[in-house]
């Protein structure tokens, strides 16, 4: 993933137009049970070899991960998405499996082993149990930054959103067979591993180097990759990376988030160019945000965190689009943004569209064909 702060039409430069690139993290189960299988590298060896270079294994055999390159423009996002969503459907089916856009495996079974990679080994050495199920998969939006002391400052000003965006991805209800009660089960066990948590408020990028410095020598990481914040400056790409949020069910919900992620950065920089400083919402009303948003999704309650209180999470969601639209009009995407916005409404978050499923059919068998069908779009 390269190219980052781009030259919009008509020659206007900075932060008038970012690029974006999407990650995603998909399921391999058993299509006649839904449990996860350790089909990983069954499933490579399907994929074309013209893509190969946009697919790679993930920390579990029984998941497969995508990254689509950057672009200016959402259509060249959602079409990246598509192809790579598509043939890796198709590679799944010919190796006998499925692929789903889910956060974590439904349907009980055996935990499928972790990939034989020599960091992974070390990860389990030292962390253990941590591993709880079949495969957190989740989606990771980049956006391109001038520099990292910007790049610093963009994360300082996007933390307190960050909860409304992850209301947005909620597609995990079910675990080991039954109703969690969240709407987003791998939140919950992916706050199991000892670096994830929300930004803290960063005084420099130096700051920020010092922090991983000190996180490593601690043992709660191995090395920078594993700094799990929910926003981060990525170790590989000249990007500020927003990991929030559960694998979208369809390309469209990626292309929405995609689309916000951008306008939020975007938002970001304006700021951070016109002087205006960044809310500096306290640690733990942001911990306790992100477990409401996790928790409700969009279907219940969310954590205004100018003021503390509760708010139905789409009337957060509204005043969180509607501080972003400039940004969206900058980039083209006010138009097909409310268009998506449009169809969430209706059909509700991942997590309401699996329980949906379920309410009507009572079998999870059919909550897992069901996520199967979005995901190939």
């Amino acid at each position: 993933m390269t190219g980052q702060v781009a030259e919009a039409p008509g020659g206007t430069t900075g932060t008038d137009v970012l690029t974006v690139g999407v990650e995603e993290e998909f399921l391999l189960v058993d299509p006649h049970t839904g449990a996860a299988v350790p089909a990983v590298d069954l499933v490579l060896e399907q994929v074309p070899a013209e893509l190969r270079g946009q697919v790679e294994r993930e920390f579990q055999t029984s998941q497969i991960e995508i990254g689509s390159p950057p672009g200016l423009e959402l259509s060249s996002i959602r079409h990246s998405l598509g192809v790579l969503r598509k043939a890796l459907a198709d590679a799944a089916e010919r190796a006998g499996v499925r692929l789903l856009a889910i956060g974590t495996g439904p349907v009980d079974g055996p935990v499928p082993p972790v990939v034989d990679k020599p960091r992974f080994d070390r990860m389990i050495e030292r962390f253990r149990l941590l591993v709880p199920g079949p495969g957190n998969n989740g989606m990771h939006v980049h956006v391109g930054v001038p520099d990292p002391e910007t790049g610093v400052q963009v994360l300082n000003h996007v933390r307190p959103w960050l909860p409304t965006l992850h209301a947005v991805t909620t597609n995990s209800p079910f675990s080991r067979g039954e109703d969690t009660g969240y709407a987003s089960w791998r939140s919950v066990e992916w706050e199991r591993w000892p670096s994830v948590a929300p930004t803290p408020f960063l005084e420099s990028h130096e700051h920020y180097q010092r922090l991983i410095r000190q996180l490593i020598s601690s043992g709660v990481m191995l090395d920078e990759g594993m700094l799990y914040w929910y926003a981060r400056l990525s170790a590989k790409y000249p990007t500020v990376e927003l990991r929030i949020g559960d694998v979208c069910p369809t390309v469209d919900d990626a292309v929405l988030v995609a689309a916000l992620v951008r306008a939020l950065v975007a938002t970001a920089m304006d700021d951070v160019e016109a002087g205006r400083p960044a809310l500096r919402t306290d640690h733990h009303l942001l911990v306790g945000a992100h477990w409401r948003a996790a928790h409700d999704g969009l279907e219940g309650d969310g954590v205004d965190v100018t003021t503390g209180e509760l708010r139905p999470a789409w009337e957060l969601l509204d005043r969180f689009v509607e501080r972003l639209r400039p940004a969206l009009e900058r980039h083209g995407d006010w138009a097909e943004v409310s268009d998506l916005l449009g169809g969430l409404r209706r059909h509700g978050t991942g997590a309401a569209r699996q329980r949906a499923v379920y309410a009507r059919t009572g079998r999870l068998v059919d909550v897992v064909q069901d996520v199967a069908r979005q995901t190939r779009g």
